[in-house]
């Protein structure tokens, strides 16, 4: 079982969710786009020696901005990012910082890059990597059981862009009909607005409509 907690964090108001396997309390952080109080005090609830990896679901600067300030907490903490997407980190085009005015991002080093499939084990859970190209080369999903981590991939009734720099739509397109896919009840937890279901986004998502996922 897994508890999740959110926070909206960063200039942009990223949904950074902090997610705990209850019967161990072993702990991942998705996507800290930034680093503030409402943060700070789910993650000093839950304790910064339980945090075991910082799960990015690509690499933007308003996803991955609090990524060095979590670490000076949780040093134990382990960075994962898409491997086509570890460039974004040190590239402030490539990540957006410099197209959208803001501060470089704080460096920080992924150690883990991972790929379509790869597992991710966090307590008694398990993290299945989904590649997820379109919104930047190397974006990735994170599944565990019937919850989904979508990052800027699929939203609730959108789904992300593709004009930013290696965003391409008809990988986008092809990464949805992967993410149709899942089952009916798959709660889909997007970097950005509300909560949904894969069947909710398969019923009224314009981006889903028409796709063959069958």
């Amino acid at each position: 079982m897994l508890k999740i907690q959110s926070a909206p964090v960063g200039e942009l108001g990223v949904n950074c969710y902090v997610v705990t396997d209850e019967g161990t309390g072993r702990t991942a952080v998705v996507d800290p786009g930034g680093y503030n109080t409402a943060l700070d005090m789910i993650l000093k609830n839950v304790g910064f020696d339980k945090i075991d990896y910082i799960l990015l679901t690509h690499g933007h600067f308003d996803h991955i901005s609090g990524v060095a300030s979590l670490l000076k907490k949780a040093p134990d903490a382990k960075a994962v990012l898409g491997k086509k997407d570890l460039p974004f980190i040190n590239d402030n085009f490539l990540n957006l910082s410099r197209l959208f005015g803001g501060a470089p991002i704080e460096p920080f080093e992924a150690d883990i890059g991972v790929c379509n499939g790869d597992k991710i084990t966090l307590g008694e859970s398990e993290f299945t990597v989904i590649d997820t190209p379109g919104h930047t080369q190397g974006s990735v999903c994170y599944l565990c059981g019937e919850h989904l981590f979508s990052g800027d991939t699929l939203f609730r009734r959108s789904a992300g862009r593709t004009d930013f720099p290696t965003g391409d739509e008809d990988q986008l397109m092809r990464s949805l009909r992967k993410l149709a896919r899942l089952d009916d009840i798959c709660r889909v937890y997007p970097g950005h607005n509300e909560e949904t279901t894969i069947i909710e986004e398969r019923r009224s998502n314009p981006y889903l409509n028409g796709l063959d996922y069958l």
